[in-house]
């Protein structure tokens, strides 16, 4: 063999491992990571595990399937933490704002924590003034979950189990949930909800990560530019549970169907803002009930870039723009949280559905299975 021949050879052999060692490399950087995050006061042990992928970082607590970290990067590549949280198990435990947790099994308000099912009246858990709020006093964001890591193509994951027993909350039937974060290659953040129940109940799953595109500490989200394919919403009483009207956002502060600035309208006195103290309303997706998710809302930051797209086939997005953040509450970036410092777009089912029977189902029955997926699609 000559000698320009062997260095051929010789070089695409070294290509070649080059190239499988990058490959694992990569596989190995796409595994997810556990590690200690605390102790509970019962000497449970609180897990953080990490994924990344395609760009996007995301640190999920073993306590209250609960979304500590979003990483994402801005027009010029730099990472920063897109969300609310703490850096420690205790403010999460102590906290009253469910950041970044796995809400369950009711997500949002029920009125006086009761509803009737199949003839029999069921009361719950009341945390929120008269109100249940988000499950109750002790809901899913509070509980430990399982947790399995799993990669799947090109995908990185995880598998968050919880059982809740009959007459938890006040709720009835063992409800069996699983939630799955995937991170896609692309850097999509994906949830897929699952349950299932022995006795007839309600569900309704989301997750309450507060974002602020600009980065988590950085001051407010009123120039953020939301959009929401929703012409109408549901107006609240004084207690923020809905009337059951479904009303119209034109001509009104509630209109996002253009991009619109976060802020431009919070401070007007329409009566609904002046009752929330801002916005903490679900808006009447356009599309309804879907067997995929469908775009329903984009966020964007002006100052770093990033953007935020929403999917679901959910009908109905809570948006909320942080309006009880006071300032007593100091951040993973070691700074206070103040007012419209974070916003939230939780999809779900409209609060108070059992209540409502003009409002879309919540009832799960058995042998039946709750499934919906929302999808969170980041860019500049």
């Amino acid at each position: 063999m000559d000698m320009s021949r062997r260095t051929v050879i010789a070089g695409a052999a070294a290509v070649g491992v080059a190239a499988a060692t990058a490959g694992t490399a990569r596989a190995a950087s796409r595994q997810p990571v556990r590690e200690l995050f605390g102790t509970l006061a019962d000497g449970t042990k609180v897990h953080r595990w990490s994924l990344e992928n395609g760009g996007t970082r995301l640190k999920v607590l073993s306590y209250g399937g609960i979304v500590q970290s979003l990483e994402i990067p801005d027009r010029h590549g730099r990472h920063a933490n897109v969300s609310l949280g703490y850096d420690n198990l205790a403010d999460y435990v102590a906290g009253t704002t469910f950041f970044g947790a796995t809400i369950g099994r009711y997500g949002n308000r029920i009125a006086k924590g009761r509803f009737t099912l199949d003839g029999k009246a069921h009361q719950l858990s009341v945390n929120d003034g008269e109100n249940s709020l988000h499950g109750g006093a002790r809901g899913f964001d509070t509980r430990v979950w399982d947790v399995e890591g799993f990669t799947a193509g090109p995908d990185v994951g995880l598998h968050l189990y919880y059982t809740s027993v009959d007459g938890e909350m006040g709720y009835p039937g063992t409800l069996r949930t699983k939630v799955t974060f995937t991170l896609t290659r692309h850097g999509d953040w994906r949830i897929d909800y699952e349950a299932t129940t022995d006795r007839p109940t309600v569900v309704n799953l989301t997750n309450h990560t507060y974002y602020n595109l600009a980065g988590e500490g950085s001051g407010g989200i009123h120039d953020h530019e939301l959009t929401l394919r929703a012409a109408r919403y549901t107006p609240t009483d004084a207690g923020l549970i809905p009337t059951g009207e479904l009303a119209r956002v034109a001509g009104t502060p509630f209109d996002f169907r253009r991009a619109k600035a976060v802020g431009r309208d919070i401070r007007d006195g329409h009566p609904q803002l002046v009752t929330a103290k801002g916005f903490d309303h679900n808006f009447v997706l356009d599309k309804g009930v879907t067997a995929r998710p469908e775009h329903i809302a984009t966020l964007r930051d002006p100052r770093s870039g990033r953007t935020l797209k929403i999917a679901t086939d959910q009908p109905g997005v809570q948006f909320y723009s942080g309006n009880f953040l006071d300032g007593s509450l100091v951040g993973t970036s070691g700074r206070t949280y103040r007012q419209g410092d974070g916003l939230c777009l939780e999809t779900q089912h409209f609060p108070d559905s059992p209540n409502q029977p003009s409002f879309p189902s919540t009832v799960l029955r058995p042998g039946q299975t709750y499934r919906t997926t929302t999808i969170h699609t980041f860019g500049v």
